[in-house]
């Protein structure tokens, strides 16, 4: 998916959190968290395409060309097949899972939980994008 609907799902799922008995913040302050770490996540794709390619060209496009950045980010890993778009959601697993424990082994249990939830539908848009569903 692209960032801004990243983003607005994101923010949806941080309003639904917000409204949950006993949530981890202001529902502002969870509705932009929510939004943020949706859209944050998915730069480890420019670290992936680094280790594919051997160059940051992926980066440079998304950074030097805003139409391209912002609006058609499809253009920025077109050239990647299959095996990046698994290596992309193996990668938001395993950030998503050292985030979730860190939070959780320090002490932060529902910020740790509303982590996991934000990161779970991302990963799920992510793969209803991929089969054609969305």
């Amino acid at each position: 998916m692209k960032s801004l609907e990243h983003a607005a799902v994101g923010g949806a799922v941080g309003g639904v959190v917000a409204v949950t008995p006993d949530p981890p913040g202001s529902v502002a302050f969870l509705v932009v968290a929510a939004a943020f770490l949706s859209v944050v996540i998915d730069l480890d794709h420019f670290v992936i395409a680094r280790i594919e390619r051997g160059d940051w060209d992926n980066l440079k496009l998304a950074v030097t060309n805003p139409r391209v950045g912002l609006l058609d980010q499809e253009q920025v890993f077109e050239e990647f097949g299959g095996a990046f778009n698994r290596k992309r959601l193996l990668s938001h697993h395993l950030l998503g899972g050292v985030a979730v424990g860190g939070l959780a082994l320090s002490g932060a249990e529902s910020l740790a939980a509303f982590v996991a939830i934000v990161l779970y539908v991302h990963v799920v848009c992510d793969y209803l994008r991929d089969l054609g569903f969305a």
